[in-house]
């Protein structure tokens, strides 16, 4: 047997394995989206019955969406919330990593420094002096004070910044000889470079932020201002003995997330490709 045939055969023992560790990775998800179109009689049988012998296709969505309890106004708070602070935590890093990568000052080296370094302090330990100071300045209880909580990323600053660092000086320096300014340079020639780096984590900025159940839970107390996270809890607090529902909702949170995903998984993809060859 040639090394060439060897080769052909563990590929294709390793796909196949791979294959079924896939879907056994699914199988919480696929049982999931089955339940939330079950009647609730359905849901807890055993065997496990992975397709309905009686399909809800309509009742238990209809129910969660327009039912009792107002899941689309969650929803679309969380919408509000998630792309807002993705848009600016995503332009905000990629100001910040150009600047320190690609703008030499006086003690660049140091101030980026100090910055990494409030990566190290657990966010739970700033939440009271957080607390404090928007209470005494108005943002409490209200969506603008929880975008701005994300607006700014160390790890985003920081992950950007390794990015920029592999665009090649000579770039910038023919740029600045045509009479380019910084902001030029950054939008024509830096960004581009790097697009896929920031639209992979734009999308993890957006993961981050869709489920983020904290920063929800100690600044907003209204209830027509919660977040999805925060809407699931009560939900489940509600509806908690019909499992089907809770399925159904769980399905509507999570599904922008696959959407994302798919729709910039490539971008993901030559993220990492782009930072496996930089430099």
């Amino acid at each position: 047997m040639t090394a060439t045939r060897i080769a052909q055969i563990r590929k294709g023992m390793i796909t196949v394995l791979m294959f079924i560790l896939s879907i056994l990775f699914l199988l919480p998800f696929i049982w999931m989206l089955s339940a939330s179109f079950k009647i609730e009689a359905e849901v807890f049988t055993y065997p496990i019955k992975w397709l309905p012998t009686q399909w809800h296709l309509i009742e238990n969505y209809k129910e969660v969406w327009v039912g009792k309890f107002p899941f689309y106004q969650y929803y679309w708070n969380t919408v509000k919330v998630t792309v807002m602070t993705t848009v600016i935590s995503a332009a905000v890093s990629a100001f910040a990593a150009y600047g320190f990568s690609k703008i030499q000052f006086a003690a660049s080296k140091y101030l980026f420094l100090i910055v990494l370094a409030t990566y190290m302090i657990p966010q739970q330990a700033i939440l009271v002096p957080q607390f404090i100071l928007y209470r005494s300045i108005g943002f409490f209880d209200s969506h603008l004070g929880l975008i701005m909580l994300g607006c700014f990323s160390v790890l985003g600053t920081f992950m950007l910044r390794q990015f920029f660092m592999g665009i090649h000086n000579e770039y910038i320096e023919s740029a600045k000889i045509d009479g380019a300014g910084h902001w030029r340079i950054f939008w024509r020639i830096a960004f581009p470079l790097v697009r896929p780096a920031v639209a992979t984590y734009a999308i993890l900025r957006f993961i981050w932020t869709w489920n983020d159940y904290q920063n929800p839970l100690i600044f907003l107390r209204s209830d027509e201002l919660y977040t999805i996270q925060l809407a699931m809890q009560k939900f489940t607090t509600i509806n908690g003995e019909f499992y089907s529902l809770m399925m159904a909702a769980a399905v509507s949170a999570i599904l922008p997330l696959l959407i994302v995903f798919v729709i910039g998984q490539k971008s993901v993809i030559e993220g990492i490709a782009l930072g496996g060859v930089k430099g």
